[in-house]
Parts: C-alpha cells; structure tokens; sequence
C-alpha cells in the first residue's frame, strides 16, 4: 500500500472497523424478520445500517469517558479541566488553532484561557481523543523526572515523526532511545565541545560574507547565515563531512529584482536541503495536530514525500562515505586507529551499517546540532537589536575580558556572565523547543497543585503536551515583569528569589533522563559566536523594509494587544513574526543592517 495515496491507506486500515457496525445490524435484521416484521430491502433497514456507525462511536466515545471517571475516582483524583466547543471532536477548536497557527501569535490567549479555568493544566479532548496540556513546573517536572518512566514519545507520535526522523534519538523510546543516547553522550564530553578551531573557521566565512553583504548596501538575513553556520560546524564536529552550506552565498533581500544571485543561491545542494528540512518539519508539525487522522488532510497526496526526498539525496552520500572509509580502515590494526579523532557518525558505523538507522540517527543530530543553536543565535540578535542598550553592556564584557580580535576560549566564555544572562534570557522568552509531547503510557496521577485540591489524573495513552513557551512567560512564575527581555534577572536577586527555589520554570533544554545532551556544546557555540560577532559590529538594527511582505507582522497584533489586561506584552512590541515546526524560527527570515566597529576598538 506505500504506493497509495495516504487517504485511501487510511480509508483500507479502517474498513473492518467501519464496516462492522452495518454489517452486525443487517446481520441482527437478517435473523429476526419475523420478530421484527422488516423487509430487509426497506429504507428502515437501509437508515438503520447507516446510523449504526454514528451510534456506535457515540456509545464508545460515552463509554470511554464514564470508564476514565470511574479509575479516576478509584484513585482519588480528578480529570483535570476540560475546555472545547459544541462541535463533535472539537472540531471548530481545531481549524481555529490551525488558523492561529497561520496568522496569529504563539500561545495568544492561553493566560487568559488559564486564569478562566484557575489553572495552567486543562484537558483539551480534540477528535475523540484526550490531549492533557500542561504549562505547570509540577506536571512537568512529573512527565520529565519524577515518573520518567510512566512517559514516553509513544506509538502516535513515533508513527507521526517516522517520516522525517525514523527511529532517531528524538523519536525512539524504550532500549533504542538508550542505545541512541549511549552512542552519542561521550561526544559531547568538555574535551570535545572546548576545540573551538572548528567554530572559528567558520565563523569566520560567515562573518566575512557578512561584511561584503553589508559593504554593498544591502541587509542581510541573519537567520539564514546563522542556519549555514550552524549546519557546516555540527556536520564537521558531528560526522567529519563539512556541509560546506556558506559556499552557497547568501541572499538578497526581496526587492532586489535585477540580480539573478537568488536563483543560484536557491539551487545550491544546501539551499535545497535546508528549504526541504524546514518543509518537512512544518509539515510534521501540521500533523501533530490531526494524530492518526493527518491522511485525511493529504488525501491524495504525501505532502512530505518531496521534501524528504530532498533530504536523504543530501544525508545519504555522508552516510555511504562514513561506511566505505570503516570498510577500508578494517585493515589498519586496532591500535594504529586513533579512537579520539573519531566522530560520532565514524562511532555509530562501528554498531552498524545499516545505511537507515544511521540516516535516522544523523537526521535527529542535526536538529539538536544545528537548529537549536540558529535558532536561539537568530532570536540574540533580534533581542540586540531591539535593546541597544544591551548590545552595548555586552560588548563592553567582551572587549574587556577577550579584547577587538583575540580568539575567546573556553576559560574565557565561562567567565562572561552577562553573555551567559543574554542568551538564558533569550532562551526563557523564545525557547527553541516551545511546545514538546509525551504519552502516558499506563493510568498515573500527577500532584495537586492548590492546598486540599486533588489531584490530576492521567488515562492511559494519552498524549501529554507541555508548553515550555508559556511557562516561561507565566509571572506568577518569573515576577511581574516576566514580559520584559532584562538579561539581569539572571544575574540579581530574582534569580535566587524565583529560578532557584524552582529550577524547572526554566527548560530551555528539556531535563530529566532525555535532557539535552549537546546543551553546553550549544552554550558554546552561540557564545563563541556572538564574540566574534561583536568584535567586529557595535551596533546590530532590523531592515523591516527587507522582510518579505507575507511575514511581516500584521496591524492587528498592536491593536489586540493595547486591549489586553498585559498592555502591549510582547506581542505588540514584536517586529517579526515568531513561528515554530520542531523549534521556533523567524518567518521570512531576520533581516538587519550592522555597523562595522572601528578597528583596533578596544572599550
């Protein structure tokens, strides 16, 4: 059935189920005619098959939900509160969030939402199915560490992220996801993420395209050579294969119709790739919404078949090198073969060969090892360049303790705490992983949050969303100024008086058993990065004009904002428009002028 559309694939999966509630009424009329006194031809008969498949779904959807109140009560806990609409399967509820998704703001209306139903856990039963939401530090806290193993990614999401992860890191679970996290952990000891010759070779070609970019008048879009940055650095460290992304040039902004420089841009191997990686994730996010039913949204067409398609023409000659280079090694003694300059990808070929689970493997990496870094790299920049002020005291750490031009070391990026600050404050308001699942797998409760209350239950196999994005802007949480970018909160007594006592309010990198194991190869990257960057520009400013028009930020944010009981928030301050498929992006990109600092600066 691969070669069906996934509509019809859907359609054939489900036919026994959908037949046999017809198929059991005309059976039960068939042996009762005389009883029943119906002539198995008649419209009565006909109304009677096709109402029984309504009818049966009713009494299991009514089943279900008496069933799930009842072990709730056994176990002394409450479902938590449910919202939704009239609509069967909340219907309504989901093209509204699809619409959202598309024109509105991240999260919008989820405090008011919250503060209606007096909590920041509530049960939103969309297509039959419970979906327990959760912005509460507790909760989370359960499903990452406390009853770790009562969660997992599960058999829906698994099926939903197959096609573009398979059964890499981030979507196995169980004795894969540990082999998975074997493999990796030793490449990311302090000896491997403190050699910084790698970032800085390609920091600087990104940083000398940059300066030509700027020279010739025009604004460049950070987020894109960010992108590039990132995905030659963690293909160098991570697979000893440089993507060589920077040579595909960078682009012009949207007006410049002339130059035929984004046409070839556009059809660089690299180009290509990171278009058809950022397609293929925004699909997967769409589907996450529909679960299982995502085919009758592509009826007749696999929407993510083209991009990926894209993706394995790039991913798989690495993984074929990487597999020829162990077979010609074979020859080479043991101890000739030097294990510390060995990479992961070179690690991984020695477990195996199977040319798809190191495809899935190198998938997943590439998302921890590239998209989180640009992303929270893109959204500095944006903060630097709304907060001049900042740019400014950052720069000043910088030239004092590094200088215009010397190359900073590990040493010196651990002993810059406002760098440190800028880039935990960017994390906390534009996390890079906003919004993250799990699954329930086995009937569980989670702690009352209120004195007296009771607490949550949780059913068995249920999706568990968390909203990271939302937690870290909630100011019951992180104060009443937990709208306003002030690097300082990690730095003064907030920090002891709020992040402290309650070290899950900020999760940037997840926790628990699956926390991230490249969070401080991203501190360093972005660290090492934003040095280099600062040495040479002393002020950083949004190019709006150059923003394509379709991502510009609409009017009405400002206006919906100024209504609401947070004044403008940061919804209304916003000059781009914050999107997010597995992480958070700028759409349209993040176009900004910089200014060149004076050589020889040294305050």
């Amino acid at each position: 059935m691969q070669n069906l559309p996934p509509g019809i694939v859907y359609l054939l999966q489900r036919t026994p189920t959908l037949l046999l509630p017809p198929a059991l009424t005309y059976g039960f009329l068939a042996l009762s005619p005389d009883h029943l006194n119906l002539n198995l031809s008649s419209g009565w008969t006909i109304a009677s098959m096709f109402l029984s498949l309504p009818l049966s779904m009713t009494i299991a959807v009514l089943y279900d939900e008496v069933y799930i109140r009842i072990q709730a009560a056994k176990m002394g806990a409450v479902l938590p509160p449910r919202i939704g609409d009239i609509t069967p399967g909340s219907i309504w509820g989901l093209v509204k969030s699809l619409r959202d998704f598309k024109d509105g703001y991240m999260a919008d209306g989820f405090e008011e939402l919250c503060g209606r139903i007096g909590g920041y856990t509530f049960n939103r039963r969309l297509l039959f199915q419970n979906r327990i939401i959760t912005a509460e530090p507790q909760h989370i806290k359960a499903i990452l560490a406390t009853q770790f193993d009562e969660f997992e990614k599960g058999p829906e999401v698994r099926y939903l992220f197959s096609p573009l992860l398979g059964t890499g890191v981030f979507a196995a679970d169980g004795e894969l996801w540990k082999f998975h996290r074997s493999m990796a952990r030793p490449f990311f000891s302090k000896d491997r993420i403190s050699h910084f010759e790698n970032f800085d070779r390609h920091a600087e070609d990104a940083l000398r395209q940059l300066k030509e970019r700027l020279r010739e008048g025009h604004p460049v879009d950070f987020q894109d050579l960010i992108a590039r940055f990132t995905l030659d650095s963690a293909t160098e460290f991570l697979f000893g294969n440089d993507a060589k992304s920077l040579a595909g040039g960078l682009p012009y902004p949207h007006y410049i119709q002339s130059s035929n420089s984004n046409t070839q841009f556009n059809d660089h191997p690299s180009s290509r790739f990171v278009n058809a990686f950022s397609q293929a994730q925004s699909v997967t996010s769409f589907r996450m919404r529909f679960g299982v039913h995502w085919p009758l949204t592509e009826f007749w067409h696999d929407k993510i078949k083209e991009p990926m398609k894209v993706v394995h023409d790039f991913i798989d000659p690495i993984v074929a090198q990487a597999i020829e280079r162990k077979r010609e090694l074979k020859a080479v003694a043991q101890e000739e073969q030097d294990k510390d300059d060995e990479t992961l990808l070179e690690n991984l070929v020695n477990s195996t060969e199977d040319p798809i689970i190191l495809r899935d493997e190198i998938m997943s990496l590439l998302v921890a090892g590239r998209d989180t870094t640009a992303s929270t790299l893109t959204f500095v920049v944006y903060m630097l360049a709304e907060y001049p002020e900042v740019l400014k005291r950052l720069r000043e750490e910088i030239m004092a303790q590094i200088g215009p031009q010397r190359r900073p070391t590990y040493d010196d990026l651990r002993d810059m705490k406002y760098l440190r600050a800028v880039i935990n404050e960017t994390l906390r308001l534009y996390p890079v992983v906003p919004f993250n699942v799990r699954t329930s797998n086995k009937a569980t409760i989670w702690p009352a949050i209120k004195p007296g209350a009771k607490p949550f239950y949780i059913p068995a196999n249920t999706r568990t969303p968390y909203g990271v994005f939302m937690m870290h802007r909630r100011k019951d949480l992180w104060g009443p100024d937990a709208l306003e970018f002030d690097p300082d909160r990690f730095l003064d007594a907030r920090l002891h008086q709020y992040l402290t006592p309650n070290p899950f309010i900020f999760l940037p990198f997840n926790a628990g058993p699956r926390i991230c194991l490249g969070q401080q190869f991203a501190y360093n990257e972005a660290s090492f990065f934003l040095v280099r960057l600062l040495q040479s520009f002393s002020e950083i400013t949004l190019s709006e004009e150059a923003q394509p028009p379709h991502a510009r930020v609409p009017s009405q944010w400002r206006t919906e904002a100024e209504k609401s009981k947070d004044g403008l928030g940061r919804k209304g301050r916003e000059k781009i428009r914050p999107k997010a498929h597995l992480t958070m992006y700028v759409d349209g990109g993040l176009w900004v002028t910089m200014k060149e600092a004076p050589l020889g600066e040294d305050h």
